[in-house]
């Protein structure tokens, strides 16, 4: 027979239990008060960053279009064309006597070989030179402006990589603490320091009917600010911030291996300083547009570098939308990144016959056997399905000419001025760096 226990005070052991009970309900009801408190502030921390992040929208300008987004796109890539139209006719006028006084402040001559850490030199080169274009004569050689346009681009890689190391949600609360975020503010702070009395004034000047406005790009830009409505000096200072950014380094960059090509291939000097020379004395002793324009070689050596040695590996690097079906019935899921193959597609053979081999004159003997297409089709501004080095179609890039002046400016001003060849007479090309990118989960490609 089982027994069966029962305390002998029931009233005490009811007691015992139900205090149990409610500190048991007690404890429960702290714990979930602990949690709604932090849940409220987690939310509370969310709003907050995001009404901070609204605020400083709201304080950028905005284009008030009310014709649709398709419509001004299209005004506002004419409206870049022309803009840069204007500045190539007229970039022979006055960058002549900037590339001739940058280099000589650059690369001084001297009496025997001398070494030059030449992407230094030319970087500073083509800083002034743009300058020149971008701010004017008088602003150009400005230490803080000089400073900014070398520099701004690689503070801008840095904190674009900097915040892509960070887990995505963590960005909105802790990216404008990161140190390299912090440098590009600073920097361009300093930018719009230096602009902003300089935009009021040209502002406050143009009032006068008999002002003489600068021809420069900050003019074009104030030119052109009442079509898209934008008055804010800030806005201005970070369309100039922009064209920096695209400008100087890729620039830069193109020079400095094609003077890496010659270093390693003085055959291809001779011609080309005979065909520099031609072109200056034809027309009257003057880098002009037209001299420009003939230098075919030098056209052609420049085109074969950028597809030998291209700036890029891929090129058009976009992300899908929408889904996309293409014609072959692959479908692309929205979110997805694409590119194109950009030096695949240089070094295809059905493209550039023996692309393995560097030629400098390739495109050069293909224009003298072709009209006018095939004239235009190789040469180095231009943009088709088998050069994308500057985009393809509505949105190739309109600075496309005035990069192409720039170099061959600077290239020809080096190839009449001095000898060069790679230090301690080395004989092989200097290697290119590649650099890979991280996207946003962080991984490397």
């Amino acid at each position: 027979m089982k027994s069966t226990y029962f305390p002998s005070q029931p009233q005490a052991w009811f007691h015992h239990y139900r205090t149990m009970e409610v500190q048991y309900i007690l404890e429960i009801l702290h714990n979930l008060e602990a949690a709604i408190w932090a849940v409220l502030i987690f939310i509370a921390f969310v709003l907050i960053s995001q009404a901070h992040y609204k605020a400083q929208l709201a304080k950028l300008p905005t284009f008030d279009i009310d014709e649709g987004n398709e419509k001004w796109r299209r005004t506002y890539l004419k409206s870049a064309r022309r803009l840069y139209q204007e500045g190539y006719k007229k970039v022979s006028v006055c960058l002549g006597l900037s590339v001739e006084n940058a280099l000589e402040d650059e690369i001084p001559q001297c009496e025997d070989w001398a070494p030059v850490f030449i992407y230094q030199k030319l970087v500073n080169t083509v800083a002034k030179v743009s300058g020149r274009i971008f701010l004017g004569a008088e602003l150009s050689p400005n230490k803080d402006y000089l400073d900014t346009a070398i520099n701004y681009t690689i503070e801008l890689g840095n904190a674009v990589q900097a915040v892509k190391k960070m887990k995505p949600w963590l960005r909105p609360f802790l990216a404008w603490k990161l140190p390299e975020v912090q440098q590009l503010n600073k920097r361009e702070e300093m930018a719009i320091r230096f602009l902003e009395p300089i935009i009021q004034a040209r502002r406050e000047a143009s009032k006068d009917p008999d002002y003489q406005k600068p021809d420069d790009m900050l003019q074009w830009f104030l030119n052109r600010s009442e079509d898209y409505k934008v008055h804010s000096t800030r806005r201005i200072v970070k369309m100039q911030l922009l064209v920096i950014f695209a400008g100087i380094h890729n620039t830069t960059v193109t020079a400095t291996n094609v003077l890496y090509n010659l270093a390693v291939s003085p055959e291809y000097m001779q011609p080309l300083r005979e065909e520099i020379c031609k072109a200056i004395s034809d027309n009257d002793g003057t880098l002009t547009l037209r001299a420009l324009q003939q230098m075919e070689k030098l056209d052609s050596f420049m085109k074969e570098t950028i597809r030998f040695y291209p700036p890029e590996l891929t090129s058009f690097s976009r992300q899908a939308v929408q889904g996309i079906k293409l014609s072959s019935g692959q479908y692309i899921p929205p979110g997805t990144s694409i590119e194109t193959p950009l030096q695949a597609i240089y070094q295809d053979d059905s493209n550039y016959p023996d692309s393995d081999t560097f030629d400098g004159f390739r495109f050069y003997k293909i224009r003298q056997g072709g009209g006018a297409t095939v004239h235009a089709r190789n040469q180095f501004v231009t943009s088709n399905e088998q050069n994308l080095v500057f985009g393809y179609g509505k949105h190739a890039c309109p600075g496309s000419f005035l990069a192409a002046a720039e170099i061959k400016m600077i290239v020809s001003k080096i190839l009449l001025t001095y000898d060069f060849k790679n230090a301690d007479n080395w004989t092989e090309r200097y290697p290119n760096y590649e650099v890979g990118r991280l996207e946003d989960d962080g991984t490397r490609q």
